[in-house]
């Protein structure tokens, strides 16, 4: 799962993977596990260039280790930084939720564990990430808009769209 924070990575990864019956994991808190302290704290003590190499190593681990099937949610930084993209576009399937801007200042607004929005202009943050990467997530292999609606419905958007994309595979694989 790729997309920007607050665009229901986590949440929706959960209910996929209890869907799926498989396991669940989120890269950012595979990370605190490891280091022993919050993705706010390694951004703050370390900077975000030591918090990506982190982060590659980690994602690299959580798709290279059993079980091989999973639902993984990345940091909204993850597929951004090409050496991580590269590792996931080759070894997954990669779904972007997408989610407009007024969805993504609604889901964060409230909470002090995104890093970039500490003490700013969300909006302004949030808008410029949209500018920024939206075209990097977009070369995601799948691409689900999210709306701020029930997560069964959203649940059954990404169920409907990993079945198109795997029918197309399989369309393609025949010819």
């Amino acid at each position: 799962m790729v997309g920007l924070m607050g665009a229901g990575k986590t949440s929706v990864g959960r209910a996929l993977a209890r869907n799926l019956g498989i396991p669940f994991v989120d890269s950012d808190k595979e990370i605190e596990k490891i280091s022993g302290c919050s993705v706010v704290d390694i951004f703050s003590m370390y900077g975000e260039k030591e918090f990506r190499r982190v982060e590659e190593k980690v994602i690299e681990r959580l798709i290279d280790t059993p079980p091989f099937v999973k639902v993984i949610s990345t940091g909204e930084g993850a597929f951004i930084t090409e050496p991580v993209r590269k590792i996931i576009l080759e070894r997954a399937l990669t779904i972007w939720l997408k989610a407009d801007l007024e969805l993504l200042v609604k889901r964060t607004n409230f909470r002090h564990t995104r890093p970039q929005l500490l003490n700013t202009d969300s909006r302004k943050i949030l808008a410029q990430l949209i500018k920024e990467r939206y075209n990097t997530y977009a070369l995601a292999d799948i691409t689900v808009e999210t709306i701020d609606e029930n997560i069964h419905k959203t649940l059954t958007k990404v169920l409907h769209a990993i079945q198109q994309h795997n029918n197309m595979k399989n369309k393609r694989g025949t010819k």
